[in-house]
C-alpha cells in the first residue's frame, strides 16, 4: 500500500459513509380542485340515475276572471338523467427482497409505492372527470366510461366566442353520449372578460349561484388582467419594498363574487363556470386496496375506485370552449 503524508477524503473513500438524505423530494402536483369543491355521494349501480325538474316560465298573462271555473292542470314530468360508473385502477408490485431492504426515505418500499399510486389515481380521476369524454356503456371487451364535465354542459355555452354549431347533449338514453365536436385548433380564440360575464349571467338567469370559474394555468394568467378583480391594489403607508401583484383569485361581477380557480388537469381549451352545489362524484366503490394472490416472491396489490360524475342540473353551470390554451 502506498503511503501518503496526510489523509484526505480522496484517499479514505472506503471508510466514509454515504450521505443519503432520509427524505424523497417530489413536487408533482396532487391538488384536485374540481373534486375538492363539488360534493360526494354514492351510487348503487353501474348506471346510476337521478331526476331533474324546473318551474314553468313566468306567465305575465296569468289573470283569471272572477268566479271562473278551474281549468285543466298543466303537468310536466320530471326528466330522468343518468351516467355510468367508471373503474380506474393502479397496480403496485414489490419483490420480497426489495421490501426487506433498508430503504432511505421510506418505511417500506410497498408502503411508499402504495401511497404514491393513491395520489396518481386521484390525479387520473380529476383529469377524467373534467375531460371531454362521452359516456360509454361498455361491454365484456370495452371499459365503461363516465361522461366528463364538458359533455354535460349543453344549456349554457359559448365556443369560438359565439354560439356552437355542433355540441354535446343528453340523448334519449338519459346520458351525454357525445363529446364536444366543435373544437378545432384553427378556431381557438382568446379568453375575454366578456365571455366570463356572459357565462356567469347565463347561470344566474337559469337560477344558479355561480361560485367558481375554473381554468388552466395559461387562462388563469389571462383572467388576472380582467378589470373586475377584487382587491387589485394594496396601498402602502410606510417605506417598504414594493410588491408586484399579479393575481386574480376573486372576480367581483354583476352577480356576486366568483373564485378563479386554476386546475392543472382540466383540458386547457375549456373554461367552466360552476355552482358546486349541483355537481358531485358518485362512488359505486370508494377507494380500496386489494391484495392479489401470491404467485412468487413478491407482493402485489391493486388499488380500485369505481365512480361517476353526477351533474344535478346542467343549467347550474356554463362552459366556454375553443379557447387558446397556451
Amino acid at each position: 500500500m502506498a503511503s501518503v503524508t496526510k489523509a484526505t477524503t480522496y484517499d479514505n473513500v472506503n471508510a466514509i459513509r454515504e450521505d443519503l438524505a432520509n427524505i424523497i423530494y417530489d413536487i408533482s402536483p396532487v391538488d384536485t380542485p374540481f373534486m375538492s369543491n363539488i360534493g360526494r355521494d354514492t351510487a348503487s349501480n353501474t348506471y346510476f340515475e337521478w331526476q331533474q325538474d324546473s318551474l314553468a316560465a313566468v306567465n305575465t298573462s296569468n289573470a283569471a276572471i272572477e268566479g271562473a271555473a278551474a281549468g285543466d292542470a298543466d303537468f310536466v314530468a320530471t326528466v330522468r338523467t343518468a351516467n355510468y360508473a367508471q373503474i380506474s385502477t393502479a397496480i403496485v408490485s414489490v419483490s420480497g427482497t426489495a421490501d426487506a431492504t433498508n430503504n432511505a426515505g421510506m418505511r417500506t418500499l410497498m408502503a411508499y409505492e402504495t401511497a404514491k399510486k393513491a395520489k396518481e389515481l386521484k390525479r387520473d380521476m380529476e383529469a377524467i372527470l373534467t375531460s371531454n369524454q362521452a359516456g360509454v356503456a361498455g361491454n365484456n371487451s370495452t371499459a365503461r366510461k363516465t361522461a366528463g364535465l364538458p359533455a354535460w354542459l349543453n344549456a349554457n355555452y359559448q365556443a369560438n366566442g359565439a354560439t356552437v354549431s355542433t355540441m354535446s347533449g343528453a340523448s334519449g338514453n338519459g346520458y351525454p353520449n357525445a363529446a364536444w365536436t366543435s373544437l378545432s385548433t384553427s378556431t381557438d380564440v382568446a379568453l375575454t372578460e366578456t365571455m366570463l360575464k356572459t357565462a356567469i349571467q347565463q347561470v344566474w338567469e337559469d337560477g344558479g349561484d355561480p361560485k367558481i370559474f375554473m381554468v388552466n394555468a395559461y387562462n388563469k394568467t389571462v383572467a388576472s388582467a380582467f378589470s373586475g378583480l377584487a382587491q387589485q391594489r394594496i396601498n402602502y403607508t410606510t417605506a417598504t419594498p414594493l410588491k408586484i401583484i399579479a393575481t386574480a383569485d376573486v372576480y367581483l361581477g354583476d352577480f356576486g363574487e366568483v373564485a378563479i380557480v386554476p386546475n392543472r388537469f382540466q383540458p386547457g381549451n375549456f373554461a367552466f363556470v360552476l355552482d358546486p352545489e349541483y355537481a358531485s362524484v358518485s362512488y359505486l366503490r370508494p377507494f380500496r386496496t386489494v391484495d392479489i394472490a401470491k404467485t412468487g416472491d413478491f407482493d402485489k396489490k391493486e388499488m380500485i375506485v369505481e365512480y361517476g360524475l353526477r351533474i344535478k342540473s346542467q343549467n347550474a353551470h356554463a362552459v366556454i370552449a375553443n379557447l387558446i390554451a397556451s
